[in-house]
Formats: structure tokens, sequence, C-alpha cells
């Protein structure tokens, strides 16, 4: 005979597994933001105070640990961006652009350098990378149309020094300020925009 499930036994499972998976989240997001850039599952588990074999109920491997890390961030992330409208010049459009960019590179450096180190190895994270540089491209299109209508080539050294990577190397390899790095990307844009 099979003995019956009372409801608030399965409600207070219930809430157990959803308080386990969101200490799991915040404990990647944590790690990612201390500087734990590669986090293995038992390092996330430990920090989240849960079992290991509560970490792979929830998420069966690291990949779908991740679309779940993005689709959490993805609100938080985006809103940087269609919250702030570019108006003015072009030389002030670039300017904001660019100015909005650095500060989406800078409140997600860590969550930016944990995926460059793991794109190679997950799929995941290759889609969620490339779904964003295509929305970053369409935001700076939105801004600055001037670049719609310059030649291919252009348009794709604009992407390159507007990209994270250019980012990165100029604030930690080659240790200029924010705004440094800012000015000096909108003069490249600039220059690239006037010259075609």
């Amino acid at each position: 005979m099979n003995k019956k499930i009372e409801p608030e036994v399965v409600d207070g499972r219930r809430l157990r597994s959803e308080r386990s998976k969101k200490a799991i989240l915040d404990a990647c997001g944590q790690l990612t933001e201390e500087g734990v850039l590669v986090p293995t599952a038992q390092v996330i588990s430990d920090k989240a105070g849960v079992p290991i074999r509560s970490f792979f109920r929830h998420f069966p491997d690291m990949e779908s640990l991740f679309i779940a890390v993005d689709n959490r961030l993805r609100t938080e992330y985006e809103r940087i961006f269609i919250e702030r409208v570019s108006q003015g010049t072009l030389a002030e459009r670039v300017e904001h652009a660019v100015n909005i960019r650095a500060e989406s590179n800078e409140v997600n450096k860590n969550m930016l350098r944990s995926t460059k180190a793991q794109l190679w190895r997950y799929e995941a994270l290759q889609a969620n990378y490339a779904r964003n540089q295509k929305g970053l491209r369409k935001d700076f299109d939105k801004r600055v149309p001037e670049l719609r209508e310059l030649d291919r080539d252009t348009r794709e050294m604009i992407d390159a020094v507007s990209s994270y990577e250019m980012w990165f190397r100029l604030r930690y390899h080659q240790k200029l300020s924010i705004t440094k790095s800012s000015k000096m990307i909108k003069e490249l844009i600039l220059n690239l925009i006037e010259g075609s």
C-alpha cells in the first residue's frame, strides 16, 4: 500500500529545492564577483552550502548552470542599454554609446572575463556571447545610424574597436583609466566614420 504524501510535505520539499537552487545561483555569482573565474561544481556547492548531489539535481552539467545564470542576469544587463537614449551631434552620440558600453564592461567585467575564459569549452556560453555581440552591434547602430551607411570593412573595424576585447586590452594590459580608454575608443570610431 502506497503512503499518501501530505501537501505540506510536498510544499516543504519544493521550498527547500527552490532555496537550494537560488543558493547555487547566488554562490556562482558571488564567486565570479570575487574573481573565481572558472568555479567548479564542488566549489559552487561549498559556497552555496548545499551537497554536490543537490547541485547536480538542479543542474545536470555546467552548461545548464550557465544558461540559468544568463537568464537571471540578462534583464539587469540589458537595462543599462534600454533605459538610455543617445542624442546630439555625431560626436556626442558616439561618446554616449561608448560610455554606455564602457559602463557595461566595467559592471560586468568579471562575468565577461569568466565567459571568455570558458568560451572554448561550452556551446551555451558561445551562443550567449554571440547573441550579446549581435545585440551590442544593433544597439550601436541604433544610437549612431550613420554606421549603417559605412562599407562593410569600416563597420567591422568599428565593431573591433568598440569590443570588450579592445576594452580589456586598454584597461588591463595597457593600464589606462576608464576615461582615457573611452576617449581613445571614441576618437578611433570618429576617425573611422569620418575617413570612410
